[in-house]
């Protein structure tokens, strides 16, 4: 597949190409494969996320609409999620709604671990389809002792039934493909012949023609958008829970203490 072109990342060395897998067929279609390397295990930084956007971009101004697919040419990793040393989960989640205002499908090839901000990235694709022999998706923050924010924690509340949405974020359960289809969470097993089919058989090559899409998309998710945007309230919001928190942490500690006392005046 020849290049259409390639966008640096600066902070890694490495870079997005962007190919039409397409081209050597038999009917030519607008269909945009973008396969990103960043060593080691794709990280998501800002030079990372900001040449994601611009492949984005490019594709939106330069090219005619058609499906945008992502994904690794790391074959471990999709990505190992968030760089918590160079970025903030808000920044990240600021600049991925870029692919909820997108203006044509998008879908994401995971073609191994995606695992906290590389799970939230698979997310914000409008489909899925995961490798079905190698690689996990896991939201692992509650392992590790880092509480997702409301910016982060929206797509998966928008997206994913309750019970599996509980599965992901309380248990840390990591999801091998078949495990993924049946909870809902992708659309399809396989690599990229079978993207190109989900593609085809969902028709969604064209859905892009009336230039309505992206607008449809965020009034689909226009909770989650809110949500991110408002990043002062969300922020009031947890000081008001820590604080009522505090209050009944004392009250029911003093609960405590007056039980036990109780308790041992009858010993």
């Amino acid at each position: 597949m020849a290049a259409l072109f390639t966008v640096p990342i600066a902070s890694t060395g490495g870079s997005i190409v962007c190919t039409n897998p397409t081209a050597e067929g038999k009917e030519k279609q607008n269909v945009y494969l973008l396969t990103f390397i960043s060593p080691k295990d794709n990280r998501l930084t800002p030079s990372f996320i900001d040449a994601m956007i611009l492949a984005l971009d490019i594709i939106e101004h330069r090219y005619p609409k058609g499906v945008v697919i992502t994904t690794s040419g790391i074959t471990k990793f999709y990505s190992n999620g968030l760089d918590l040393r160079v970025d903030l989960p808000r920044n990240l989640s600021i600049r991925l709604t870029r692919y909820l205002s997108f203006p044509m499908p998008t879908v994401c090839l995971l073609n191994g671990h995606a695992f906290a901000g590389g799970f939230m990235l698979a997310m914000y694709h409008d489909y899925r389809v995961q490798n079905p022999e190698k690689g996990f998706l896991c939201i692992n923050e509650l392992e590790f002792g880092v509480p997702l924010q409301t910016p982060m924690m929206s797509i998966f509340r928008e997206k994913l039934v309750p019970t599996t949405f509980r599965n992901v974020v309380l248990e840390a359960r990591r999801f091998g493909g078949k495990d993924s289809l049946q909870a809902g969470i992708v659309d399809a097993l396989g690599g990229l012949d079978e993207t190109l089919a989900l593609i085809r058989d969902r028709k969604i090559l064209n859905k892009a023609d009336t230039g309505i899409y992206g607008v449809m998309k965020e009034e689909m998710y226009s909770r989650v958008l809110n949500g991110i945007d408002d990043h002062v309230g969300n922020l009031e919001w947890r000081k008001r829970v820590e604080e009522k928190k505090g209050q009944l942490q004392e009250k029911s500690l003093r609960a405590v203490e007056e039980w036990e006392k109780k308790g041992k005046a009858k010993l």
